[in-house]
């Protein structure tokens, strides 16, 4: 079965939601879907914390909005596979923003005999889904550091690039270190 669309969740910031009972063992979500972002750290991280690279990259988004950890994993994967064709491990990468916050989905049956099949909404809670990150305004999703102006660019076309696999504006911020 595919993934709801985002719409289906509240596009509104909201706290993570844990389910309040006076029953002990309903107090809590049981099981948390599998973290589908791989890796957070890529690329040179030793050249990094020595200063090597003067040029840094800020991916920032502009709005108040929770993002599905698939969608962050698949910007990931399209800018760390453009980077490392382009200039192999002379870089520094890291996803910035941890997804926390666990969807729920009540899925409710449609079609002809459906109304005699579920309980509706009397179990309400739902069956997690998946994992969101909940952003505030301007922080930042991804950042990288290069050392070249040719970099600069190759980086700067890739993170416009998945500006269509993310839910939010957003945009580029450059920091030069001297």
């Amino acid at each position: 079965m595919a993934l709801r669309r985002a719409g289906a969740y509240s596009k509104k910031y909201t706290r993570p939601y844990t389910r309040r009972s006076s029953k002990k063992a309903k107090s809590y979500i049981k099981t948390v879907p599998n973290q589908k972002i791989s890796n957070f750290k890529m690329g040179d991280i030793n050249g990094f914390k020595t200063g090597k690279y003067k040029i840094i990259m800020h991916f920032v988004s502009g709005e108040q909005i929770q993002i599905r950890d698939n969608a962050i994993e698949s910007s990931r994967q399209f800018v760390h596979k453009v980077i490392e064709e382009n200039m192999p491990g002379n870089y520094y990468f890291e996803v910035k923003v941890y997804p926390h916050h666990i969807l729920r989905e009540n899925k409710v049956l449609t079609g002809a005999g459906a109304d005699r099949m579920q309980t509706g909404m009397q179990h309400s809670f739902g069956v997690t889904m998946g994992r969101a990150a909940l952003l505030k305004p301007n922080q930042e999703i991804f950042m990288i550091a290069v050392s070249s102006d040719k970099a600069r660019s190759i980086v700067a076309d890739a993170l416009h690039k998945i500006r269509a696999k993310l839910p939010c504006h957003s945009r580029t911020l450059v920091e030069i270190r001297k």
